[in-house]
Order: structure tokens, then C-alpha cells, then sequence
């Protein structure tokens, strides 16, 4: 750690520190520059794309079990399909709304035809089936369905850059205000998308426009800038989900710094050796402690953040 850069550990690089050598300069590998250094690829580019790569890989081996009828076996693959399904039926479907019915689901959201409009669909040959026993058939979809992908997205991809900041001479990509702020951006032009395409552009800014009461002409100025505070207002709350992601978990990893920085101070030789037996055992227990606090946040600022995410989502696509 930097003796002036306090908050050295939390940074970004364009080089990955390496976890042997001496304790004041680490060896380091150096990232390659483009464009005569005018453009760097740095550390947190890197674990973005190693989250990336980690969600492609397990949600895409995870759909090819659960498409071709293979029961998901073993702690790992169950782990992940119980969270995507707890995202699903918890936050999503929930939360958006469920406008259909008459129909049965599975575990993995497949629907049996009970003859109340439910319908099952032949995967290979893409014709509905005549009865519920059809192989490898895709279920009625929940309306809310069709916007699980990009929920998904962002709470598995969060979560993999969060839970990288626990292991050491790594780091959290999320703890940088550029990368949450760019996940708060997709989140407002999902949003924008998800109700232009449900509302039409004019019901979506319509929508944007509360009904006052007021008549005439007191009630049309009372609206417009109702409108103006509520469009304010959408802007802001897409903010939020940058800074609020960004503090917690740049304030989690600030914190396990501290605790370790405590040992490095009183191991200088002008402090005694009673008081860094005390300090020592002290912060290891703290640290251990707050790491453990660490990974809870990691889950529940992933879920903040698709949950916020899916609010937006509903108001945008439902009139209100």
C-alpha cells in the first residue's frame, strides 16, 4: 500500500500487482497501452471481462441442462439456478406483475396445457404440442418474463465484480464510480426502452404527467411541471443506483484497508511490542469479521440493485 495514496488498494491500474516480493514494492505486470498510451487497458477492465466471461459460461452450460430436460445436479449448478429462480419468482415476476393465469409451472417455469389458454411449444420443431407430454417443451411465459434477461444481467454481473474484490490483490470493479455509473445508464435505457415499447413514446412521457385535478388552464401549468420534476425525478433515480453502489462497496474495501493499515502502523519500530500484540490479533479478528460483512453486501447490493432496477422497469411499462 501507498504511504500517500491511502486509498491506494481500492484504485485502478494499468498494471495487476502480484502477491509475492517484498512487502514496499510488489512486482507488477503491466497492461498494454494503445494508441502511443492515449488508451490503457487497467485492472478493472480486465475483472470486468473475467466476470463477463465467468456469467457467460455458467448461465449458458446452466441453460443447455435445463433446455434439453437434464435435472441440474451437484451444489454448484444448484446454486446458481436457485438464485436465478429466487430473482425470477421474488423480485421480477412479483414485482413487474402477472397478468396471465390459468396455468401450472414447474421449477424451471414450464407450464402444462389445463385448457385455460396455457400452451406448450415444441423446442425442436417450434409447433405447439398437443398435450402436456411434448419432449423438451418451453412453457407459457410469464409476462413478466421477457424482461428477466437484462434483470439477470445486471444482478449475476454485479455480483461476480462485487465477490472479486474478495480475493486478494484483486479488486471490485464496482467500487469505481465510471463503471456503476455506466451500469446506471443501461439501467435508465432499458427502462426507456422496456416502456416505449410497452406505452409508445407518448404514453411513456405521458405517463410522466400525474393527474392534478386542477382545471383550465391552472391545471395544464400544474402538470407541465409536474412533468419537468417528475422527468428530473427518473434521471435521478437511475443516479442513485451508480452512487449508491459505488459507496458501498468502495466503503467496505476502504474499511478492511483501515483495519489492515493498523498492523502496519504498529509494527514501526517506535511503537512497543505490547501494543502490537494487542493491535495485531485485533485487526486479523476485525478483518476477518468484515470480510464476512463484505461478501453479505456483495449479494445484497447485487440484489438492490436489480430489484431498483426492476421497480423502474414496472413503472415504466404499466400506466399509472
Amino acid at each position: 500500500m501507498s504511504a500517500e495514496d491511502h486509498f491506494h488498494h481500492v484504485r485502478d491500474f494499468g498494471h495487476l500487482e502480484l502477491p509475492f516480493g517484498n512487502r514496499i514494492d510488489l512486482p507488477k505486470i503491466q497492461l498494454p497501452e494503445f494508441l502511443g498510451g492515449e488508451w490503457q487497458i487497467t485492472k478493472f477492465m480486465l475483472l470486468q471481462v473475467v466476470a463477463a466471461v465467468f456469467v457467460f459460461f455458467v448461465f449458458t452450460r446452466l441453460g443447455q441442462k435445463i433446455r434439453t430436460g437434464q435435472p441440474v445436479k451437484g451444489r454448484f449448478w444448484n446454486f446458481w439456478e436457485a438464485i436465478a429462480l429466487f430473482i425470477r419468482d421474488e423480485v421480477v415476476r412479483p414485482t413487474i406483475g402477472d397478468h396471465s393465469a390459468g396455468h401450472h409451472e414447474d421449477h424451471h417455469g414450464n407450464a402444462d396445457v389445463d385448457g385455460h389458454g396455457g400452451h406448450v411449444i415444441n423446442e425442436h420443431s417450434g409447433q405447439h404440442g398437443s398435450n402436456g407430454h411434448a419432449s423438451h417443451a418451453i412453457a407459457y411465459s410469464h409476462p413478466a418474463d421477457q424482461y428477466l434477461p437484462f434483470v439477470w444481467s445486471c444482478f449475476f454481473y454485479i455480483l461476480i465484480c462485487n465477490l472479486l474484490g474478495a480475493i486478494p490483490f484483486l479488486g471490485s470493479a464496482t467500487g469505481e464510480i465510471n463503471v456503476t455509473g455506466a451500469l446506471a445508464f443501461s439501467a435508465l435505457c432499458a427502462t426507456f426502452i422496456f416502456g416505449t415499447k410497452a406505452m409508445g413514446v407518448q404514453g411513456f412521457f405521458g405517463n410522466l404527467i400525474p393527474a392534478t385535478g386542477v382545471p383550465g388552464a391552472g391545471g395544464m401549468l400544474l402538470g407541465g411541471m409536474m412533468f419537468v420534476i417528475e422527468l428530473l425525478g427518473f434521471f435521478i433515480k437511475h443516479s442513485v443506483l451508480a452512487i449508491r453502489l459505488f459507496a458501498n462497496i468502495m466503503g467496505g474495501h476502504t474499511v478492511l484497508g483501515v483495519i489492515l493499515g493498523f498492523i502496519a502502523v504498529a509494527a514501526r519500530p517506535n511503537v512497543s511490542n505490547v501494543i502490537y500484540g494487542m493491535v495485531l490479533p485485533g485487526s486479523i479478528i476485525g478483518q476477518v469479521f468484515i470480510g464476512c460483512l463484505e461478501l453479505f453486501v456483495a449479494f445484497l447490493q447485487a440484489y438492490v440493485f436489480a430489484f431498483l432496477a426492476t421497480i423502474f422497469i414496472a413503472g415504466a411499462v404499466h400506466k399509472h
